[in-house]
């Protein structure tokens, strides 16, 4: 796995990841680069990069395991990915607006990805997460459950903006389904619905709420398992078994691979970047795709 990722990352974003924007303050996590995670022993790098890897075994006996690595960048590709991750002069990664209302939300004709899911599962979590090489940037995360009440807008330069969703399920907002359903059924240049669920708990009848909306509007998404690091093995591979069992049994519109994150560990968070980066045209799908598996990527 050894890449040259100076060369790959370029020396202003190879520095910046250790100094930050000229007017920030903060440091970044110091696994926030899988530049920095590529000096790590092999073992605990390759869960890092593909966490689902340490499950593959289990998988195995009823052929599930290949579901996992559909979407297989190299390491060297996910440092291309993260190149859009890390802000640069020409290249501004910020909050950009906030609305409560669909006609309030900002008019963007590039790409767009939504992040949705229970209140408290850590999507704001994992947003920040993925824009640790951005210190400047503010991802407001609170222990309260419900914190998000607004369409938040995060534009990555011109390659594409990412949309923290309400959350639903306890205290989420009153109008959450005018919010939430008129953006996803109506937004046109959404090209990916991320909907998360807890990995510790597994799905609950909220998230197959979620999955039958996604399915009504036609909408392609793709599930993502989070807090990976909180539980059980076991009690995740039980989740993930189910997750599996329903995306290929009852669901059309979903990607049959779901990702596994961690906001804390950064497990999964450079895999996660580079599927962003490959649904908004910005990374190589012939390249990405592992051309062992069908290429179900819409």
């Amino acid at each position: 796995m050894a890449v040259d990722l100076r060369r790959v990352l370029g020396f202003k974003a190879w520095t910046s990841l250790f100094w930050g924007t000229p007017h920030s303050w903060r440091f970044t996590h110091s696994l926030a680069s899988c530049m920095q995670a590529a000096h790590l022993p092999e073992r605990r790098l390759k869960a890092l990069l593909y966490p689902a890897s340490e499950l593959q075994a289990y998988l195995a006996a009823g052929g599930k395991e290949d579901q996992l690595t559909l979407f297989h960048p190299s390491l060297e590709l996910m440092a291309k990915a993260e190149k859009l991750f890390t802000p640069s002069p020409k290249h501004h990664i910020h909050y950009w607006s906030s609305a409560v209302r669909l006609d309030h939300a900002p008019s963007l004709q590039q790409p767009e990805v939504c992040f949705i899911g229970r209140s408290n599962v850590g999507k704001s979590s994992l947003i920040r997460a993925l824009f640790s090489l951005v210190p400047d940037i503010e991802v407001r995360v609170s222990k309260t459950p419900g914190h998000t009440k607004k369409l938040n807008f995060f534009r990555v330069g011109r390659a594409f903006t990412v949309v923290d969703m309400p959350g639903y399920g306890y205290r989420a907002p009153r109008d959450f389904v005018e919010i939430v359903e008129s953006y996803l059924e109506t937004r046109s240049n959404l090209v990916r619905t991320f909907l998360l669920v807890d990995g510790v708990v597994g799905l609950q009848k909220a998230d197959r709420v979620a999955v039958e909306m996604c399915e009504e509007f036609g909408l392609p998404y793709v599930i993502v398992l989070t807090k990976i690091d909180k539980g059980r093995q076991g009690a995740l591979l039980r989740n993930l078994i189910q997750l599996q069992e329903i995306i290929q049994k009852h669901t059309g519109a979903c990607y049959p691979q779901p990702f596994l994150v961690s906001s804390t560990s950064f497990s999964g968070v450079y895999l996660l970047r580079s599927f962003i980066a490959h649904v908004t045209g910005n990374l190589d799908q012939g390249i990405t795709t592992n051309k062992s598996q069908p290429e179900r990527v819409s």
